[in-house]
């Protein structure tokens, strides 16, 4: 429980950190949703 207490004392104090990986979080997920819709079709011989 001191790990989570102490992660959120550091995002406390650097608020750019936080926004750092919130963008993150998002761009990853937006990165993933567009790999998934991603196929391709390989046609048979």
């Amino acid at each position: 429980m001191s790990d989570n207490d102490d992660l959120r004392t550091y995002l406390q104090s650097h608020p750019k950190t936080l926004g750092t990986l919130f963008g993150l979080t998002v761009l990853l997920s937006q990165i993933g949703s567009v790999a998934a819709s991603h196929t391709s079709f390989i046609s048979g011989p």
